[in-house]
């Protein structure tokens, strides 16, 4: 059980440094998203990172509930992130590609993550993943509909 929990705490960890990294790449989108697209997706965006910033605080706290320390500062979440620091020169679609591939990778980390917390009965997390999971999806769905 202890094996399980330590997993647990090291997956929720890199979903927090995910989360914060995430925040700041969506808010570089926020900012330099050009062309025709500029005003849908310039609130996008904003709405995303808005969204993705109340995740990174409920996954720092459910860790902190359940005896782990999430990590906090940037150079920590550099180093755990499954994520890459975005690059400058995005086109919108490219924009949007991006953070549909983020949200997937999360998505499959978060599954992952259910497997360990129901190993220790923790259903708490269980359903701080699936709650997620569920809300990516549904961003990773309209994102991929924007894009074809």
């Amino acid at each position: 059980e202890r094996l399980y929990m330590e997993k647990l705490h090291l997956l929720l960890n890199k979903e927090v440094a995910n989360f914060s990294v995430l925040f700041t790449k969506l808010h570089h989108h926020h900012w330099y998203v050009k062309g025709s697209a500029f005003y849908t997706l310039h609130e996008k965006f904003e709405e995303l990172y808005d969204e993705v910033n109340e995740l990174y605080d409920e996954f720092a706290e459910r860790l902190l509930t359940i005896g782990g320390k999430p990590v906090s500062n940037l150079k920590g979440y550099l180093e755990i992130t499954s994520l890459a620091e975005v690059n400058d020169d995005l086109t919108a679609k490219e924009m949007v590609k991006m953070v549909h591939d983020d949200f997937n990778l999360i998505v499959d980390e978060l599954k992952e993550g259910i497997v360990l917390a129901q190993e220790i009965n923790d259903e708490a997390t269980v359903d701080l993943f699936v709650t997620t999971i569920s809300q990516l999806d549904k961003h990773v769905w309209m994102l991929s509909a924007y894009n074809e």
